[in-house]
């Protein structure tokens, strides 16, 4: 043992509520390194701080409590703009926005409680700690339908680290993060170990650079138009306002004096069904010419609603279709939601108590003689495993979004940062339109080569990047660094078993 029993028990005994404030706070200055604010080397100093008070804790009560606090205080900062959809209409909704915020951020705050809670039990080390903390932002993605937003590792999407995801995927982003941290805490005391790490941890950003496997882009790249109406979500809905925002788009698709040769609206742009659309789609075509063009609109199939993507050829032929499968629980549909619609709750993005149905799942579809497509609407670019489950590897992912509900401070930065992760990742060039901004084409490496920034109407013609060779992360996927980090958990604490034996 490295400190003695006494001191190691302060923490259970007296001023509980002081370290739990100190891991609160320490837990939202964590958050400054995600985006906007991307304060990433406040993060690792911050959770320097959160090992520290970690190594405090003698028993698996107090490690959890303090996890519980941190893991609380850093959602509560991170995703704040959780409030933002609420306020769209605030006389029904505004007042579930702060209970919202409180309980998103304390249910996320359980798995950073149980991170630190075994962290402890496999013996308190480095080793441990970074692991258990992995595996519990591995497990909040997953379990519950899963919510990956703001992973601790998601501070190095604006640095040269991002590189490494396409190693090390996105779960290996946050061990380095909070190894860093943890480092950090161990080298400013003096430690060997700790020294180490840092030694490590700077080697990886210095190096990424060597890992650049970028394939220029040719002077005949296809061409593709981003179309960004900025429709505000309190009037994205109105009948005075429809009319206005898809007018906007189509002026739009027609302007320019060169055709791109492909266009792309976002989110739900058309303003009725599809079933009803034939008017619309028929002006769409027009405007586009010879162009195809690709746009979100709500689809009905009986009593069922899908958030659908479709590419749309001349004349207003639909040549392709894709129904959303991975929805927002309490957005776009409720649990129990035919019951739930006789108290007036629905989802906040459906139109009735049983909210939209999932589509089948992820597809590749052909768009024209660009290439080939694997189609993301909103939410899920969020997950890794949403472009992972993809039937066969496409030429570039097309994402489109709706923005608006996530407000203009923090919520479409977060959600721009996780798009370029997933071009890292994968190795694949991104497609990203959106309806308030950021509108964006991203290269395979994860950089931004175009965009229409938050809050502005407009359009852009922009090169489409090639993709890059596939990457080790998307052979491999999670599962080896999972393993990895389970054997380091056992490792660790069967050697604190073999201590307390001896």
């Amino acid at each position: 043992m490295t400190e003695t029993g006494p001191r190691r028990c302060g923490i259970d005994r007296a001023g509980g509520w002081r370290i739990g404030a100190a891991a609160a706070s320490l837990g939202a200055v964590s958050a400054l390194g995600q985006a906007p604010v991307d304060l990433w080397p406040l993060t690792l100093i911050a959770l320097g701080g959160l090992f520290a008070l970690f190594r405090k804790a003698a028993r698996m009560k107090s490690a959890a409590l303090i996890g519980f606090a941190a893991g609380t205080g850093y959602f509560l900062l991170a995703l704040s703009w959780i409030v933002e959809p609420f306020l769209v209409d605030v006389a029904r909704h505004g007042w579930m926005a702060p209970f919202a915020l409180a309980f998103m951020a304390a249910g996320l705050g359980l798995f950073w409680s149980a991170g630190f809670a075994v962290a402890r039990l496999a013996g308190g080390g480095v080793v441990a700690w970074v692991a258990a903390l992995t595996l519990a932002e591995a497990a909040r993605a997953v379990l519950f339908t899963g919510f990956p937003w703001a992973q601790v590792g998601h501070i190095w999407i604006d640095t040269p680290v991002l590189a490494w995801s396409a190693i090390i995927g996105p779960l290996g982003l946050s061990a380095v993060a909070l190894a860093a941290g943890a480092g950090l805490f161990l080298a400013l005391r003096a430690r060997l170990k700790g020294m180490l790490v840092v030694a490590v941890v700077a080697a990886l950003y210095l190096a990424a650079p060597l890992l650049d496997r970028a394939v220029p882009v040719s002077e005949d790249a296809p061409l593709v138009r981003l179309v960004q109406p900025n429709a505000p979500q309190d009037r994205k809905w109105d009948p005075d306002w429809m009319g206005v925002f898809f007018n906007r788009q189509i002026a739009f698709t027609a302007d320019g004096a060169d055709r791109p040769d492909l266009i792309v609206w976002p989110e739900t742009s058309v303003p009725v069904p599809l079933h009803r659309a034939g008017t619309a789609l028929g002006q769409v075509s027009e405007a586009a010419g010879d162009v195809p063009v690709v746009l979100g609109v709500q689809r009905r199939e009986g009593a069922r609603l899908y958030n659908s993507m479709v590419l749309l050829g001349p004349g207003g032929d639909v040549r392709a279709q894709y129904d959303k499968h991975h929805l927002v629980p309490f957005g776009e549909y409720l649990p129990f939601g035919r019951h739930l619609r006789r108290f007036g709750l629905r989802g906040l993005a459906a139109e009735d108590g049983n909210g939209f149905s999932a589509g089948p799942g992820p597809r590749v579809i052909d768009v024209g003689g660009i290439g080939s497509a694997l189609p993301l609407i909103c939410y899920e670019g969020v997950f890794a495993r949403n472009v992972a489950m993809a039937p066969r590897r496409p030429d570039f992912l097309l994402l489109i979004t709706n923005d608006a509900w996530f407000g203009d401070i923090s919520g479409p930065h977060q959600h721009l940062a996780q798009a370029r992760l997933r071009s890292a990742e994968r190795g694949l060039p991104m497609i990203r339109v959106a309806n308030t901004g950021i509108s964006a084409v991203i290269d395979a490496q994860g950089r931004i080569t175009g965009a229409i920034e938050l809050g502005e109407s407009g359009w852009t013609d922009l090169p489409l990047p090639p993709p890059s060779s596939p990457t080790i992360y998307s052979r491999t996927g999670d599962w080896p660094l999972i393993l990895l980090l389970l054997a380091g958990l056992g490792a660790t604490g069967a050697g604190r078993r073999g201590t307390n034996i001896n």
